[in-house]
């Protein structure tokens, strides 16, 4: 049982295509399915669920599609490859939400709202990208690719090299009031796939999309603010946050305050592209209000809502 209210639950990318799987689409919709089927006993126990979720290496590929068929089909800018990431992912977790419910005989409504975030067009993100997106490539190949495409690539967590792109900070989710609307109603929301679409305001008040990938825990934390949620999830590939990590003596951590996560994230234990923007969007929600932040893998998501998994991070 939940011990929350409400949740905003921010899930990685590996809940729904394993870091080292296969890609296919029915391993794709397996792994969705068993991600949500934790989920039905907090709906279950009352809890508001709003889902949040990454795109990589969805988004990644949907680029690389463009890249081989730009002599056959014009290739779509960065931020409409976004919005059909949250489409195809966000039915993929709605489909598995309805049956995971049909089965326990629960009726409730689940809706994926495809989510436009406003960032602003003079973030010095633009000058230096930092998001991984796509697969990753051994150091040759993406030499490579950055030379052949013109990308910036760089090592990412030991795990292999991966093109990087503009990550500005969310300022404003355009889609929030129908998003409370539907929580008010009681559905569940799957909002902010991907960090949402980066859009910029334009002087005379329209949108327009610019290249880039917002970070989807950033993006959740504005999210969670914005509702006013009791607790902010997010589900990752580690089980615990750790301090000197990959080292000998790394060690997890069970309970943070905000204080001592500052105080690890300015002395560098958090790096930028891995666990350091889940960190910062955490100390922000609950600067902003909230009362708990669960950090845990995908894997074990349904104990973290009981409390029973991950790093917590309080006031």
């Amino acid at each position: 049982m939940s011990v929350f209210k409400s949740i905003v639950l921010a899930l990685g990318g590996n809940a729904i295509i394993p870091e080292h799987g296969t890609g296919r689409i029915e391993e794709q919709i397996e792994v969705t399915r068993s991600t949500v089927a934790q989920l039905v006993g907090a709906i279950k126990s009352g809890t508001q669920l709003i889902v949040t979720h990454g795109n990589g290496p969805v988004v990644g590929n949907i680029v690389i599609r463009n890249e081989a068929a730009k002599d056959i089909i014009p290739p779509m800018p960065l931020d409409i490859c976004g919005a059909d990431s949250q489409g195809g992912l966000g039915y993929m977790i709605q489909q598995a939400f309805y049956n995971e419910l049909r089965k326990v005989a629960i009726n409730k409504n689940v809706v994926t709202v495809v989510t436009q975030v406003i960032v602003d067009s003079r973030d010095p993100a633009f000058q230096n990208p930092t998001k991984p997106i796509g697969p990753f490539y051994d150091r040759s190949t993406a030499n490579r690719l950055a030379s052949e495409k013109g990308w910036v690539v760089v090592e990412d967590a030991g795990r292999g090299y991966r093109r990087v792109v503009p990550s500005p900070r969310p300022l404003r989710i355009v889609e929030a009031e129908i998003i409370h609307e539907l929580v008010e109603a009681g559905r569940i929301v799957i909002a902010v796939g991907g960090g949402g679409i980066p859009v910029v305001e334009t002087p005379d008040g329209m949108l327009k999309g610019v290249e880039a990938v917002i970070d989807k825990d950033f993006a959740s934390s504005v999210l969670a603010r914005v509702l006013s949620v009791e607790a902010f999830v997010i589900g990752t590939a580690v089980s615990k946050v750790a301090v000197h990590f990959g080292k000998s003596d790394q060690y997890d951590i069970d309970l943070m305050s905000v204080a001592e996560a500052k105080r690890y994230l300015a002395a560098g234990e958090f790096p930028a592209g891995s666990m350091g923007p889940k960190i910062q969007a955490a100390i922000e929600f609950l600067e902003g209000g909230g009362k708990e932040v669960v950090i845990a893998s995908c894997d074990e998501i349904g104990r973290a809502i009981e409390g029973k998994a991950g790093t917590k991070i309080i006031p």
